[in-house]
């Protein structure tokens, strides 16, 4: 008899788009599970879910899963993703995170 993978912690992210917006939103979920792909799986359960009880919004099948360390609490690390990247700090955060298209608050 296999052992069972003991249950871990894992944060996933997942992309939508909203129609009528015009707008992307990225969600990050937690979860426990056995491995990385049944992290993503139930949080695309979850995503499809979200979608039903919104209008004009749709999940473009896009999902990332990161293992946590630590169980979550106060400061617990729930994702991180590492991107290689020449340009300097201000510009890299200009491209990516900081556009002035973002919706925040």
């Amino acid at each position: 008899m296999e052992a069972m993978e003991a249950m871990e912690w894992y944060g996933v992210r997942c992309v939508f788009r909203h129609r009528l917006l015009g707008v992307y939103e990225e969600r990050v979920t937690l979860w426990t599970a056995r491995s990385p792909d049944e992290a993503i799986d139930r949080a695309e359960t979850e995503a499809r879910a979200y979608c039903d009880v919104l209008d004009d919004v749709d999940h473009v099948d896009f999902a990332e899963a990161f293992r946590m360390d630590d169980v979550p609490g106060e400061g617990a690390e729930v994702f991180s993703l590492m991107r290689e990247s020449a340009l300097p700090s201000g510009e890299y955060v200009r491209r990516f995170f900081a556009t002035g298209d973002e919706r925040s608050g």
